[in-house]
């Protein structure tokens, strides 16, 4: 198995130990295209999550900001969007982690095959 095979792997693989770190330094140390290649795409898989991360953190900021009037508006019984919103953040948010997980692990082996 050469070291390529291993080091486009180890990319793809870094979402447990250095998810954005790994794949950041292989793409500007390497000099082969085909590695290139694939620490770019698992650099691109591991910052979907950050980004959804930061709307999220904006979305909870404008949930919080509002929280006062939400009170008023839960006590007289009518339905709140911005009080469901960070549940539903989180819930999208598992569920886009649990599959860009799945998704590296997938294109690591199909890389070590």
């Amino acid at each position: 198995m050469s070291n390529n095979k291993i080091l486009s792997a180890l990319c793809y693989f870094s979402i447990f130990f250095s998810p954005l770190l790994l794949p950041a330094i292989v793409f500007f140390i390497t000099d082969d295209a085909e590695v290139k290649g694939h620490a770019k795409r698992s650099l691109i898989s591991h910052l979907a999550p950050v980004v959804l991360l930061i709307a999220g953190f904006i979305l909870f900021t404008f949930s919080m900001v509002s929280y006062e009037s939400r009170l008023t508006t839960m006590m007289n019984g009518q339905f709140d969007f911005w009080g469901l919103a960070p549940f539903l953040f989180m819930l999208i948010y598992g569920l886009l982690f649990l599959v860009v997980v799945i998704w590296n692990v997938y294109q690591g082996v199909k890389v070590l095959k």
